[in-house]
């Protein structure tokens, strides 16, 4: 009996860490902010129709983070966000333990975005189909005067495309080979940009196959669709079409201490790196912060200059709040301002002078500052 009791012990000793994690603020299953609707209707006073939710890397290296698009349904009050499956590729190893129903999950945006628990199933990914700000920042590009029948033959291509994954199709008008995930082939900026391209008729935009051959990821690497590449052009479509635009900075909650069971490498969410999701370029083997690449500092000083609010979590009350607000630039003037500071900057970089960057990156402070001569007035410009 007493033996018993002791191993008793010592199992309770061993499991209630375990336990007490996994009801903590922030992690799966745990408690969320008491606050989400609220919020969430505060934000839908904005009659925007259409958001790109364009989410932050996680990794050291070649992070290019996730993009999804939510669609506004003002007659059930939510928006619905269309995400490409990671799991729905069809590999034995997803065939069990993870939710493989859908190559497009269609998930509501305070679900996507706070919740802790899901409604579309146990198996859904925590951190990557609902519960995002636990693990990482997202950037919302909040779209106005998109016509209802966009929006509705958009909805229609992401039906479609789950329709192909059911009846295991291939060599659609969409894609080369069995209509299924790949990181490279048929990723999440692929049935984002194809939805708009094939789906609402944007015919100038560009799609790219990326076609692997034996032995050849790399080659498919480098044309594959990226989702910073693609929200850039979809913004500058966006722009052609005189849509106005701006953007919310959902902010990383840091302190979860989740840690994935599907991921190899056991990391909490709390000590994952949060960086901009980066175009292909060399700032794929740069640390967070460190961007130089014309094209990333173009991405985010544009979505900066489009800023209008950002989103965090308060960590003292739990509570969601809008941290700061402020006044979006119309894009035209966002994007010449965007590209004179990423032309000006990139070349400074490229010449390895000290100097103060004239931009201002959305979502990071940057950790070169070394390679800066900053003035009295510049320190604020860090902090984002």
């Amino acid at each position: 009996m007493r033996t018993r009791l002791v191993l008793w012990f010592v199992a309770v000793a061993i499991l209630s860490p375990r336990l007490a994690l996994a009801t903590e603020f922030g992690s799966k299953g745990g408690p969320e902010p008491a606050n989400i609707e609220q919020i969430a209707a505060r934000l839908r006073e904005d009659p925007y129709d259409l958001e790109l939710l364009i989410s932050f890397g996680t990794s050291k290296r070649g992070s290019a983070g996730h993009i999804a698009l939510a669609l506004r349904d003002d007659l059930a009050g939510d928006e619905v966000v269309y995400s490409a499956n990671f799991y729905a590729d069809r590999d034995i190893k997803h065939a069990s333990g993870y939710y493989n129903a859908d190559l497009m999950i269609a998930i509501p945006k305070q679900e996507y975005l706070f919740k802790t628990i899901s409604m579309v199933a146990e198996t859904a990914s925590f951190g990557l189909d609902f519960g995002e700000i636990y693990k990482r920042s997202v950037i919302g590009v909040r779209v106005y005067g998109v016509p209802a029948a966009e929006r509705a033959a958009l909805a229609a291509f992401f039906r479609r495309i789950n329709e192909d994954y059911h009846q295991q199709r291939s060599n659609t008008e969409y894609h080369r080979g069995q209509v299924k995930y790949d990181y490279l082939r048929l990723n999440c900026a692929k049935t984002i940009g194809a939805a708009f391209r094939f789906g609402a008729g944007y015919r100038d935009l560009e799609v790219t196959s990326a076609r692997v051959l034996s032995g050849r990821r790399v080659v498919a690497a480098a044309t594959a669709n990226v989702p910073t590449d693609m929200a850039m052009k979809l913004i500058k479509e966006w722009g052609r079409r005189k849509y106005s635009m701006d953007v919310v900075l959902y902010k990383k909650y840091r302190g979860s201490a989740y840690v994935d069971p599907q991921e190899e490498e056991k990391v909490a969410f709390k000590d994952l790196p949060d960086r901009f999701p980066s175009v292909l370029s060399l700032d794929f083997r740069r640390d967070a912060g460190a961007y130089q690449d014309y094209d990333n500092l173009l991405a985010m000083y544009l979505l900066f200059n489009l800023g209008r609010y950002s989103v965090r979590v308060n960590e003292q009350t739990m509570l969601l709040e809008i941290e700061k607000s402020k006044d979006p630039m119309p894009y035209p003037e966002a994007l010449k301002l965007a590209t004179r500071d990423a032309r000006a900057d990139s070349e400074n970089y490229r010449r390895q002078v000290e100097f103060r960057p004239s931009g201002e990156r959305i979502g990071e402070a940057p950790d070169n500052t070394h390679l800066y001569h900053f003035t009295d007035d510049a320190a604020g410009r860090t902090g984002r």
